[in-house]
């Protein structure tokens, strides 16, 4: 698996979404890390992405939760690390938590997929989703610069087998699990992928969460109030410092 180490200090290790790449990730934190020394981030791209083929062994999100957990411990060692997951790769980032919670100093979940078959998950409308000119380019820009290069790159045969059956789309034991250091949820109020309801589910796990929903944001968050973003994963980077 490819991966891309930006900076020294504490790792963090950014999970993108389903048949994405470490493109959009590192675009949408980057910034924060601009006036910010001291986090080595670890942007990863999992099997079947940016070029690479699938493997075919992986059959099913639990593999490939296996081998995105063996490029850690190859990266890594034994070294603790925060984890940050978009969309499926917050799957994956609780996933990660649950096999070895002490490992893990803080977790950020960002449009976080809770719910493997979509047609169980609890998703709003778009309708008081405003395109404003500037919001419709900026989403587009994002389009063209990130989201369709990483399907075009993609392995979409292999990624498909694994998303089209919410039993193989899922992970076989429920990552659910009791995680008291630093977490930050950011959901959009008009996502209409994975919604922002199922993520409020989650807040027992973590009983020192940010919870946000952002108003005016899709699944593509963020767009239009980024420095809100930034702002939030600032703070969750501040509470890590501070336990």
């Amino acid at each position: 698996m490819f991966y891309e180490s930006i900076g020294t200090g504490r790792p963090i290790v950014f999970l993108p979404g389903w048949g994405g790449n470490n493109g959009e990730t590192q675009a949408a934190h980057e910034p924060v890390f601009a006036d910010r020394a001291g986090w080595r981030r670890i942007y990863i791209d999992p099997p079947g992405t940016n070029g690479r083929p699938g493997d075919l062994s992986i059959t099913d999100q639990d593999g490939m939760l296996d081998a995105i957990a063996e490029t850690i411990t190859e990266v890594l060692g034994s070294d603790q690390y925060a984890v940050a997951g978009t969309s499926a790769g917050a799957l994956h980032a609780r996933g990660l938590i649950k096999r070895d919670p002490a490992r893990v100093l803080g977790l950020l979940l960002r449009v976080p997929g809770v719910i493997a078959d979509r047609t169980a998950r609890t998703l709003p409308t778009d309708d008081y989703l405003r395109r404003t000119p500037s919001y419709a380019a900026a989403s587009q820009t994002k389009q063209d610069l990130y989201y369709d290069p990483a399907e075009r790159s993609a392995d979409l045969d292999f990624l498909a087998r694994i998303q089209s059956d919410p039993k193989t789309y899922a992970l076989a034991d429920d990552p659910a699990v009791l995680f008291e250091r630093p977490t930050l949820i950011v959901a959009g109020r008009q996502d209409t992928i994975t919604g922002y309801a199922d993520a409020w589910g989650l807040i027992d796990d973590y009983p020192t969460a940010t919870y946000a929903v952002l108003d005016q944001e899709e699944h593509d968050l963020p767009v239009r109030r980024p420095a809100l973003y930034h702002a939030l994963v600032a703070d969750w980077l501040d509470r890590m410092e501070a336990s």
